[in-house]
């Protein structure tokens, strides 16, 4: 039996933070309702996704030019997160004073107005509207994020986030699925809908009515089920009132900054939301900065994955067929879904947040390195099995860096300065990832489309994949090895 080694540097009492502690059961109710609510963003934000180039053909906007097709949805898909970085952070402001729940029956009544919309458009400002409607009314995501931290304690915190790609994965596989089927329903169902007048004048309203009718069934459980997280609200006349009346009593007490650490308190009430100044701090600063330069990379990522799949096999893609790319796209979400929720929590407690996001941050290089590397495989033997091996590890190295999303969620809820701060941190954060998801998508498929055109520029694609990925292992530098601590 080995005897611990004790000498006059050993304490004599172990520390707290080091034993440790039971993890708490998730609140299963209300924890069950948030993952359902969530359903409705990616479905109304992925049910264009596969008839959107031919309803912008069909608006006539190009002028039957195919070479401007890609602007116009690359455009109107940019506008969403446009209008979403200009008023998520109010929304998640308003939410830390008058509640959690109003603002998400708020923005899930945008989210089904907008979808009814966009199926009525017939001209591409209409189109533009509705998605700024969408985007400008929904500011769910930060919102309930911080719900989710409510609900949670620190021990089972990463075994609620490790649950949340299973509401994006569903919603972003089920998604596709209803636009595919349900878009045009006239020519892909003649005995069924042959007849409607209303259909063959708004061809696109049933793929669209299905997402935004969930919504309002998700409207409808919140109401009902759905318990406010916030102990002490105001009003929403009251905050208005507050806000921009000088002369009322004032929200926000005096804030002071603390001399031991990067916070601040409220001198009156720590119960009380911060103004935004004073939560412009660096470690707000430091996990923002790291979501942001997360989502750049991955949502670069995601719109060149498929472009190489669908690229001719001389031109540096793949050359696959669009059901295989379908197929390959619906495995990794499976699975990615089912890794985070078997292997997240446990291997968290394992390694802790910093350990487990810089490795998943890494993953990001030889997940980038693998495409020239598919392509110049599959060039000298086809579609082996060694082309098959390499898709597997850069989907494997996908899934890693998927990993990084719940620790920098961890993060963003642990640099809140206190509870009552929570929403405008997550509002914060999510404000500079809307702007990084507003230009990434353009910035990738871009240089994707010069390297293509010209050989010389072959890997300038690549280069830039792989410095994205150098900026987030850059930055995940500055997060420290135990989380902030915030006055919860």
């Amino acid at each position: 039996m080995s005897q611990q080694q004790v000498d006059e540097e050993t304490p004599l009492l172990r520390p707290v933070q080091q034993q440790k502690k039971a993890r708490t059961p998730l609140p299963l109710r209300q924890f069950s309702i948030i993952l359902f609510l969530q359903l409705a963003e990616p479905l109304t934000s992925q049910v264009i996704a596969p008839f959107a180039p031919q309803l912008i053909r069909d608006i006539g906007i190009t002028d039957g030019d195919e070479t401007r097709v890609g602007h116009y949805v690359g455009l109107m898909f940019s506008l969403f997160f446009v209008a979403q970085a200009v008023t998520v952070l109010h929304w998640s402001r308003l939410s830390d004073h008058i509640g959690r729940k109003p603002v998400i029956l708020i923005g899930l009544f945008g989210l089904s107005i907008s979808m009814y919309c966009f199926g009525l458009s017939r001209t591409f400002s209409g189109l533009v509207l509705s998605r700024a409607l969408n985007g400008a009314l929904n500011g769910n995501i930060g919102v309930m994020k911080g719900m989710m931290v409510d609900i949670t304690d620190s021990t089972n915190l990463p075994q609620a986030y490790a649950y949340m790609p299973i509401a994006w994965s569903g919603g972003a596989t089920i998604g596709p699925l209803i636009g595919g089927l349900l878009s045009r329903p006239v020519d892909q169902f003649p005995n069924v809908f042959g007849q409607s007048q209303f259909l063959k004048t708004y061809p696109y309203f049933l793929a669209c009515a299905v997402p935004a009718t969930f919504s309002v069934l998700a409207w409808v459980v919140a109401f009902l089920f759905l318990r406010e997280t916030i102990p002490t609200k105001v009003t929403l006349g009251r905050w208005l009132r507050e806000k921009y009346h000088k002369d009322s009593t004032p929200v926000e007490g005096p804030v002071t900054r603390s001399r031991s650490t990067d916070s601040f308190s409220a001198n009156a009430d720590d119960s009380k939301p911060l103004p935004l100044r004073a939560l412009l701090i660096p470690r707000v600063i430091i996990a923002s900065g790291n979501y942001a330069a997360l989502s750049l990379l991955d949502i670069a990522f995601r719109d060149v994955q498929p472009l190489f799949f669908a690229t001719p096999l001389e031109l540096g893609g793949l050359g696959l067929d669009p059901p295989l790319i379908g197929k390959i796209l619906a495995v990794y979400g499976v699975i990615n879904g089912l890794f985070q929720v078997f292997f997240f929590a446990d291997l968290h407690d394992r390694f802790g947040s910093k350990t487990l996001y810089s490795v998943s941050i890494a993953a990001g290089i030889p997940m980038m390195i693998t495409f020239p590397i598919i392509n110049a495989i599959a060039r000298v033997q086809g579609l082996s099995l060694m082309v098959w091996v390499i898709v597997g590890l850069q989907i494997t190295s996908s899934i890693i860096l998927n990993m990084a999303y719940a620790c920098v969620f961890i993060y963003i809820a642990a640099a809140s300065p206190n509870q009552a701060s929570l929403g405008a941190t997550n509002g914060i954060a999510q404000l500079g990832v809307s702007i990084v998801r507003a230009i990434g998508p353009a910035s990738a498929t871009s240089t994707f489309s010069l390297s293509i055109k010209n050989p010389h520029h072959a890997w300038i694609i690549y280069y830039y994949m792989i410095a994205l990925a150098c900026i987030g292992i850059w930055a995940s530098l500055f997060l420290p090895r135990q989380l902030w601590k915030n006055q919860r």
